[in-house]
């Protein structure tokens, strides 16, 4: 089971973080500044696996991705491939980068929503729902679609006898 996915950037604040374990707010933020603490310390040219038993608890694993700015991290426990997991990090940040047209940060900081839309679609529980950014993008597409249709239709009557109109 997945246990948690965080975004930070390289100053260490959570562009993402999402745990699919019931943390409180104080444990989450002590986890996250953990996770950042071993991410700067780490060399370039090691590996991108980490066991992460002194920060989540036993049975725990971390991998994590380094683009530009950002840190992408995926905690989960051992019945999941750490090979996968990296992976299921390459399928969100080319879905990202589908969606925002070359993603940065700001991106992130800005549609917000759209990323956790996004992160929902690929994680949900903490159990892998897709692995296809293709199949992530369509339903992304239809969400918005469905937004966009439910923001233009009015909910209010613009003039019904007895009512008010503005």
């Amino acid at each position: 089971m997945i246990r948690s996915v965080m975004v930070m950037n390289t100053q260490g604040k959570p562009r993402l973080a999402k745990f699919y374990d019931f943390q409180p707010v104080e444990k989450q933020q002590e986890l996250i500044r953990s996770v950042f603490g071993v991410l700067c310390s780490r060399a370039e040219n090691v590996s991108n696996f980490l066991e992460a038993d002194s920060i989540f608890g036993p049975d725990s694993r971390l991998v994590y991705k380094h683009y530009a700015t950002l840190y992408f991290v995926l905690v989960f426990d051992s019945s999941e491939n750490e090979l996968a997991m990296l992976d299921l990090i390459q399928v969100f940040v080319e879905t990202l980068d589908k969606c925002f047209k070359n993603v940065c940060e700001l991106d992130l900081v800005f549609n917000y929503c759209k990323m956790h839309t996004i992160i929902d679609e690929i994680i949900f529980g903490g159990q892998v729902l897709e692995t296809s950014s293709t199949e992530v993008m369509k339903a992304i597409e239809e969400i918005s679609k469905l937004e966009t249709a439910s923001n233009s239709i009015s909910l209010v009557p613009k003039s019904v006898s007895g009512w008010r109109t503005r």
